[in-house]
């Protein structure tokens, strides 16, 4: 994201350009991990540009906020891995864009909050129940009632991301983890991130007939073959997603 200007701000032509960016993604078969970063300093994503709000007909604001909360259901959806690096302030819609992703980290000074209802509003593009998933229902009541901004550090804690990093920016270590991603099978990943996804809205035992299933796509793999001739040879397999 590089909209330095607004600190990010989510303007119409901006959430155009980033909903076309992720159509393209759903179809390339190159593409095996996705890292979410900003090039602006100092902000990830400030939400939504309320200078275009305040001029915004009435009646296009709920198709505005329904376009960017299908925006974040097609980011979260992705067959790949999404790994969002939060330097600076990810708020409101901001942060909502990063709970849509599977992975986050952040700099333990970073400024990350659902602030919506100090507008009068309240978090409109998944946020009142991705947050609730990632930290529970309580933490996340009290995060929206309050509008409270937390920093990395604090979110490392109640589970909002998965590490705070103690740098100037947290790209290097999400590229770690893409890194170490990339290392696996990627029929086995995308496999298991859809195991993950559906087995978490739904009990445990329907959750392991969804990991029986998805087991089940990857014992006919190529890759799976070539993983166990790799590892009888004692080299680095060379996996193809086949």
């Amino acid at each position: 994201m590089n909209r330095p200007e607004t600190k990010n701000a989510i303007s119409k032509a901006m959430l155009e350009s980033f909903c076309n960016a992720i159509e393209e993604l759903k179809f390339d078969k190159s593409a095996r991990v996705l890292i979410l970063r900003s090039d602006v300093p100092g902000a990830f994503c400030t939400g939504a540009d309320l200078k275009e709000r305040k001029t915004m007909p009435v009646e296009e604001v709920p198709k505005f906020v329904d376009r960017i909360r299908r925006l974040t259901s097609d980011l979260a959806n992705l067959p790949i891995p999404v790994i969002a690096a939060i330097d600076g302030f990810a708020l409101g819609g901001g942060l909502e864009i990063a709970l849509a992703c599977d992975i986050r980290v952040a700099t333990k000074d970073a400024k990350l909050g659902l602030t919506e209802t100090k507008l009068a509003i309240i978090p409109g593009a998944g946020g009142t129940q991705r947050l609730t998933r990632a930290v529970g229902v309580s933490k996340a009541k009290e995060l929206i009632f309050t509008a409270k901004m937390i920093d990395g550090t604090e979110a490392e804690r109640i589970g909002l991301v998965t590490q705070a990093v103690d740098d100037k920016s947290s790209v290097p270590y999400a590229v770690k983890i893409a890194e170490d991603i990339l290392k696996n099978g990627p029929i086995a990943i995308k496999v298991a991130k859809t195991a993950v996804d559906l087995g978490a809205q739904t009990d445990l035992v329907s959750g392991l007939v969804i990991e029986q299933q998805c087991y089940a796509q990857v014992i006919p793999t190529k890759d799976r073959l070539e993983a166990l001739k790799a590892f009888g040879e004692k080299r680095v397999p060379n996996f193809k997603g086949e």
